[in-house]
């Protein structure tokens, strides 16, 4: 497209723009782009900033980390957040490790009072706490006038159990119809509706576990996720439910329950899985490091630490792995270049020729081959150099520790 075409698209000039008053402020605004957003996410200064949810209460009846999360999101964005806890013991994730060892949950049932690990600091940040028997008729007059005041709750117990307790959302709608109302389930509705839920129960029940790990043929099996990563993701998804029903409020004024289920989103981690099955009844087979629709898009492993004198056996042994991407034709060319195998390229030109699985494999092996005398650093080093995208495995460590971040 020339200027002309481009100008034809512009409705105004950029001068005309409401905003700058002067042409010093003007000149600013037409800073180069990096420039300027460094200067408009004023980075350092993030707490003096508009909050965008400030003035939305929202409540927080949750344990551990699925339903935590999407809370502890919203308080991240200004709006102000009551966790409440049952006396005495508290959410149970206030008494997992790291740093409060004495309680290892789900081994036994010996809980002590006092303590709070890092897991729960993660999962309820920037809230207020209070404990309270919600559920015994004591209480109920407090929930209820925190409910008459606040935007909206978050639950994660069993179906039903509020509202058999006079506090699920057809009670508290009554009370206050522009409250929000959401149920943080494991199942959802249908034949398992009254089952629990852990994040890798989501893994597992979803089908994620089964596409995550090395295939049986290398030695490999279905491979749990490290982290908690359907917690997480489904409590990331909860806060955009919210935000959609904040803006439903909006318009109609009224207030809405949410259901949402742990496992069901998990589903949506698989990518094409189901469609895959149901369209062409194939079932989805584990990958490992390699990628399924680009070659060469993956993970190697190099022969030699970056740190081998290090005394953290994540360090010493782990420190070994880059992630290459070299999937477009030049590229793929180049890597053979590099790795001193132009037959390589040579026997798959195209992308469709390497992208099958015993094309990958070959290919793959030549390249740990290539770096089985080279550390990690040397071997993006070496990739870089020749155009290639290549970055090292970092651990949690040099996340940590990396200018970047």
């Amino acid at each position: 497209m020339d200027e002309k075409e481009f100008n034809k698209l512009k409705v105004c000039d950029f001068d005309e723009l409401p905003g700058p008053k002067s042409k010093e402020e003007l000149d600013e605004m037409k800073m180069p782009f990096e420039e300027y957003c460094r200067k408009a996410f004023d980075v350092g200064n993030e707490f003096a900033k508009p909050e965008a949810l400030k003035g939305i209460r929202w409540m927080s009846t949750t344990m551990y980390i699925f339903t935590p999360h999407s809370v502890a999101n919203l308080a991240e964005l200004g709006a102000e957040c009551i966790k409440v806890e049952m006396p005495r013991m508290g959410d149970p994730m206030r008494h997992t490790s790291p740093f409060n060892e004495a309680y290892l949950y789900p081994l036994h049932d010996t809980r002590p009072m006092t303590g709070t690990g890092y897991g729960f600091l993660n999962a309820n940040v920037n809230e207020y706490y209070i404990t309270l028997d919600y559920h015994v008729p004591e209480s109920k007059r407090v929930f209820y006038d925190l409910v008459k005041m606040s935007d909206g709750l978050t639950e994660c117990y069993r179906h039903g159990t509020f509202d058999r307790w006079k506090q699920g959302y057809r009670q508290v709608a009554e009370m206050n119809p522009r409250f929000i109302y959401v149920w943080g389930g494991g199942f959802g509705y249908g034949p398992k509706i009254f089952g629990g839920s852990y994040d890798i129960l989501g893994q597992a029940h979803a089908g994620l576990a089964s596409i995550t790990g090395t295939h049986e043929d290398f030695g490999g099996h279905a491979t749990k996720c490290t982290n908690w990563c359907i917690d997480w993701y489904s409590g990331t998804q909860i806060t955009s439910c919210i935000m959609a029903a904040l803006n439903w409020r909006l318009k109609t004024g009224l207030g809405t329950m949410i259901e949402f289920s742990q496992v069901q989103a998990a589903t949506r981690m698989c990518g094409y899985t189901a469609p895959l099955y149901g369209r062409f009844g194939i079932v989805r087979q584990r990958w490992g490091n390699w990628d399924t629709q680009l070659c060469v898009h993956g993970i190697i492993m190099t022969g030699k630490s970056d740190f081998p004198d290090r005394p953290n056996p994540q360090e010493k042994f782990e420190a070994r792995y880059v992630m290459v991407s070299a999937f477009g034709d030049a590229d793929f060319k180049a890597l053979c270049d590099v790795i001193r195998k132009p037959d390589l390229f040579s026997s798959y030109k195209t992308h469709k020729e390497r992208v099958g699985a015993p094309a990958q494999m070959e290919i793959y092996k030549a390249i740990e081959d290539f770096a089985a005398d080279k550390t990690r650093a040397e071997m993006v080093k070496i990739l870089k150099e020749a155009g290639i995208l290549a970055e090292p495995v970092l651990n949690d460590k040099e996340v940590y520790e990396s200018e970047h971040f």
